[in-house]
Parts: C-alpha cells; structure tokens; sequence
C-alpha cells in the first residue's frame, strides 16, 4: 500500500524522496524491519493474552529432560509469525503481482490449517487436534490452487532473449535500456532447474507427454506441486520440536531463497549466471524478507527457553511458504538439499515407523533404529541439551544453503 501511495507521490507530485520506493533493496529493507519490530514488540502482548486465556502447551510425558517445565507455555505464537509477514508485504509490496498473491494466499490458508489444529487441542481440549485427513484435505487444496496458478496463469512464463552478444554483466551493463530492444520470448511452460548439470532446464510436460496426452499434461505438474506443499508442510511441522529449531532452520532457508527470488528476477544476474530469467520474481524478495525477519524476530521468545511455541499456526504456514516459494522460483529440485533438515526429520519418523512395523511382524517384537524419533528426540535421549541440539542443526542448515546456492555456478 505505501508503495502505491509513494509511487503516485513520486509521480504527481515529484515528492522527495518518493522514488526511493522503486528500488526492491529498500523495500525489502523496510519489510525486515518492520517484520522484526512487530515480532518483537507485539510478540510480547500476545504472549500476555495468550497466558490470559490460558493458551498453554500440553506436554505429554515422553521422557525427555526439561520436557515437563514446558507445561503450560503459550502456544499458537505462529500469529504474530503470520502478521510479521503478511503486514510488511501489504505495505511495501506490488499487491498486483501474481506471485506475492499467490504466497500471501498461502500464507493465509496454511496458517488457518494450523490455527485450526491448535484451537482444537487448546480450547477443545482434544490432543489430536485436526484430523490428519482433513489436514491433508487443506495442503491437497492449496496443492491445486498453487499448481493451477503456475500452470494456467498468463503472468507465470520464463524469459528467453535472442542475441549473439556474451552475456557478461558488464555487457548487460553497457547495453543499459537498450536491453529491451534485444528480442525476447516468453516461454509459458512447466519447466525448472535440474541442478548440478549445464543445459539444466526440464519441463514436466515433456515427461508427461508418454503416459497423457497434451491437453492433460498439467495433471502431473499438479500432482508434484501437491506432493511438495504436503510434505515440506509436514516436514517444518515435525520439526518443530525444540526451542527454535524450526523458526531458525526455516529463517535460513527463507534468506536462500530470497537470494534465489532477486537472481532469477534480476535480468543482469539471470543472464550472468545463466539461470531461467523469470519476470515477476524480483518482487517476492520483498515477501521473503519479511519471512525472515518474522523468523529470527520469533526467536526474541521462543529461542531457548522459549516464552511461546509457534504451534501448528506457524508451523505448517512456514512449510507451506518455503514449498510454495520453490515452485515460484522453480527450485524446487533443490528442496532436498535446502530443506535437508526438514527432510531428515521426515526421514526419521519414517524409518522408525516402518522398521517398528517391520520387526514386530517378523520377530513378535518392535525395534527401533533411533532411541526416539524425530532426530532431535534421538539426540535428546542421547543426554544432549536442547540448546546444543538447535545450534548444530541451524549450522547443518547453513551448511546446506551454502551448498544450494553453490549450485547457481557448479554445473
């Protein structure tokens, strides 16, 4: 909204200052700013109300050290995550952008899920929470409504320009707006980025094309966008077991991928690194970092020891973000290794679950290759502390998006 507002300033008025309002590294600026001064400075209100009403975890007894002095602390925070972010962006974001709409409408329906989940647990008094069928039900809902969108939509193309020149920066650089002027195609097609290899581009509807005919090749694109909003969502909200571990891991991918948003929307550093060039996509760094600041604002309370949990209000949106962002920035081959925290907490629980399965059907007794799953809990039973557990996960997760953005130069 202030961008519309300074923008008409800037243009009607030539208001001072005003024009300031068209470069993204400022917006983007602003939008950290403002996403860490509502997480720190409303987060403290809303733990009081939530104590209030009496908002308060319920903790089973698993046998974990310090597990029971987290009895009664405020959960459902993943509100003022939720507000961090969507505020920042309606401010100083282009609302006409078909990509911020999309992730602010994800934003809003994962969240809703979630809040959903912790209203049943707390005010029902029902530790179940939301049927896991009627979970799915919603990530299946925002599956199809993200993968329609960037199947269908007409904004939603990859660029291709036509010119013998090198591609250099400095070339990008001398050309200035004569750039425009180099003949250029829109792509409208279902492609992404295959890392690690040269030529890296593949498009669904090439593997579709063996098994449905053309007019129904979108069905696997949707099929794999709902696989991933389903499991990364899943992924974050496992995660989300210790004090900070989920709001720091997903603070860290969230900066990779603003980091990806700018290069691919960036035409000097799309064309440089030789990466899709994807119109549009400049504008989610303004959505991202936002993200981020509600993130790292979130661990003022809830580092260790936490003064509130994000609950599933903020655990299942920030899965649905992080999925809903990959697709947008078509990285999403990438997800294991960005997400590779998230995906190894999956992974656990999996491997537990099906070799408990597996060897009490075969020996009359259930094993367990983890002394406690997630991870995290294996570490725990291990006699780690808490505090060292989230550090080396969040430096695991660093390590990682090292190695993701590696990628935009090792093919």
């Amino acid at each position: 909204m202030l961008y519309y507002l300074f923008d008409y300033l800037d243009k009607q008025f030539d208001f001072p200052g005003a024009g300031v309002f068209q470069y993204i590294s400022f917006r983007a600026g602003m939008a950290t700013l403002l996403s860490l001064l509502i997480t720190i400075i409303f987060g403290r209100q809303l733990i009081d109300m939530l104590r209030r009403k009496q908002v308060g975890e319920s903790v089973r007894d698993l046998g974990l050290e310090g597990q029971l002095s987290k009895q009664g602390t405020p959960t459902m925070g993943g509100l003022i995550i939720l507000a961090a972010i969507i505020i920042p962006t309606l401010l100083f974001g282009q609302l006409n952008n078909i990509y911020v709409i999309l992730l602010l409408i994800s934003t809003v329906w994962m969240g809703g899920i979630g809040f959903l989940d912790d209203y049943i647990k707390v005010f029902k008094k029902n530790k179940q929470g939301l049927a896991g069928r009627f979970k799915v039900v919603g990530q299946v809902g925002l599956g199809l409504i993200v993968g329609l969108t960037l199947y269908f939509h007409e904004d939603v193309v990859v660029r291709k320009f036509d010119t013998t020149l090198p591609i250099t920066i400095e070339t990008l650089e001398n050309l200035g707006d004569d750039i425009v002027n180099i003949n250029y195609e829109d792509i409208k097609a279902p492609r992404t980025t295959i890392p690690f290899f040269k030529n890296n581009e593949l498009n669904y509807d090439d593997i579709a094309a063996f098994f449905l005919p053309d007019e129904l090749s979108w069905i696997l694109y949707v099929a794999v966008v709902i696989f991933i909003v389903t499991a990364v969502s899943n992924g974050a909200n496992i995660t989300d077991g210790l004090d900070g571990l989920a709001a720091g891991s997903s603070a860290i991918i969230g900066l990779t991928l603003a980091i990806f948003a700018y290069v691919s929307g960036n035409i000097n550093f799309s064309q440089y690194l030789h990466i899709m060039y994807i119109p549009n996509t400049a504008e989610l760094v303004i959505f991202v970092t936002a993200f981020v600041g509600a993130c790292i604002g979130f661990l003022w309370y809830n580092s260790f020891p936490a003064q509130v949990f994000m609950g599933d209000t903020g655990s299942l949106a920030i899965g649905g973000i992080i999925a809903v962002l990959s697709l947008a920035v078509r990285k999403e081959l990438l997800i294991p290794l960005m997400c590779g925290v998230f995906l190894i907490e999956n992974l656990s629980v999996i491997m537990q679950v099906s070799y408990f399965k597996y060897t009490k059907k075969k020996y009359g007794e259930g094993r367990r290759i983890f002394k406690m799953s997630p991870l995290h809990h294996h570490y725990q039973k291990k006699g780690w502390h808490e505090a060292k557990i989230v550090t080396r996960f969040w430096l695991v997760g660093v390590l990682l998006a090292i190695l993701t953005l590696a990628t935009l130069k090792l093919r």
